[in-house]
């Protein structure tokens, strides 16, 4: 269960906002920033995010200020936070297309960041950015102001999938931009893909995966698409005009991606994600799978500090007038009890290739888990030494082993 709030009150915030029990561990906990830019060029008929087209902003709000009211939410997080800041060790700029902003802008946030909190040696910097969104000169100013890693949006190399997902850039621009992105000096670069679009075919995901593979990326994120209620896709699906994705050739592809990934040494380490190597992994997403502190700066981020959750208004000029006013962006918030966090511990430590340990089931579930070893969804020598780790066949199932040992 989870104890509901009031919202936080319209005034420059105390640094009694948070309770004193969430503070317990703040200094020692890893802690991220993320950085969400609410704008896009278009709207993705797959997309639900909370992210705005120029024509959907309205008044009050726009990009060429955006960068000025996020850094003032910074100044925000340091004053509530603080005086015993807690170490920043990953940056994740998402959105919405942050590239959309000047890179100048960009950089500005970054060097706020680095003004008002003590950065760890080796941050990781991320932004994510769509294939047309970027060029080498833009790339460059990113690399100087300190960002280290790059998270481009391909979906796919098929143009008629592309086109079905309402994607703007051609086949090929992913993979430049990554070459750009290396030339520039970024240390690690991603590449995002979707399976299961409506009229993908097994030749265009294989061409998917060739063509990263051809690339030089250390890091990849493949999704099954989901339709979300509310969306063009969704429309388009319930018309009749585009087939629902079907569950047995979702199953396929992930097999088959994992298989050409393993097989060109890209390893596991969340069920969607594979990198070259332990450096390569995404360090700000771990940090969320470990349940550990994060601030969430923008219209609609969330946050999570010491088991308290809260999240931000959603249109972003709500979030640029309150913060003009002096007060704090908050929706609501949430005070997470014990069990809880122990749920959701379990959650997402079930979908990393370390799984987690058995002593964080109850006792249903350590029962329940040694039932998934008898059906092949759990590893048998992990689960002897204590661990509930998926097996390959597991994480075709991940959802429903998760669902199976927390209910």
């Amino acid at each position: 269960m989870t104890t509901t709030l009031p919202l936080l009150p319209a005034r420059p915030p105390a640094d009694d906002d948070l309770p004193v029990g969430a503070r317990e561990h703040l200094t020692t906990t890893p802690f991220g920033l993320y950085v969400h830019v609410p704008f896009c060029a278009t709207r993705c008929g797959y997309c639900d995010f909370n992210t705005y087209t120029s024509d959907e902003l309205g008044p009050g709000a726009n990009r060429a200020e955006y960068a000025g009211t996020a850094i003032a939410e910074l100044h925000r997080a340091a004053r509530v936070l603080g005086p015993d800041l807690p170490t920043v060790s990953t940056v994740f700029v998402g959105g919405g297309t942050p590239t959309l902003l000047p890179a100048e802008d960009l950089a500005a946030v970054l060097a706020a960041v680095r003004e008002l909190f003590p950065v760890a040696d080796g941050v990781e910097v991320t932004t994510e950015a769509n294939p047309e969104s970027v060029t080498p000169r833009s790339l460059a100013t990113l690399r100087a102001a300190g960002f280290t890693r790059l998270s481009l949006g391909m979906q796919s190399a098929a143009e008629h999938v592309l086109a079905v997902l309402d994607r703007r850039h051609t086949p090929g621009r992913a993979a430049q931009a990554a070459r750009e992105a290396v030339a520039a000096g970024f240390e690690h670069v991603n590449l995002d893909l979707i399976y299961g679009t409506p009229g993908e075919t097994d030749a265009d995901w294989a061409a998917s995966l060739d063509a990263v593979l051809a690339a030089p990326v250390d890091h990849v994120s493949a999704y099954a698409l989901i339709v979300e209620d509310g969306t063009r896709l969704a429309r388009r699906i319930a018309r009749g005009e585009l087939p629902m994705p079907d569950d047995d050739v979702l199953a396929d592809r992930y097999v088959q991606a994992d298989t050409v990934l393993r097989g060109a040494g890209f390893d596991w380490y969340e069920v969607s994600n594979w990198s070259r190597g332990d450096a390569a992994r995404c360090r700000h997403n771990e940090l969320y799978w470990a349940n550990a502190n994060w601030w969430g700066v923008g219209p609609g981020a969330h946050s999570h500090v010491g088991g308290v959750r809260w999240w931000n208004v959603k249109h972003p000029a709500a979030y640029a007038q309150r913060l003009a006013a002096g007060e704090g962006p908050v929706a609501d918030r949430e005070v997470l009890e014990p069990a809880d966090r122990a749920l959701e511990t379990v959650m997402l430590g079930l979908r990393l290739r370390d799984g987690l340990p058995l002593t964080a089931l109850s006792d249903t579930g350590r029962a329940r888990a040694a039932d998934a070893v008898a059906r092949g969804l759990l590893e048998p020598a992990a689960h002897a030494g204590g661990r509930a780790v998926l097996t390959d066949r597991g994480r075709l199932l991940a959802d429903a082993v998760v669902r199976d040992l927390t209910d």
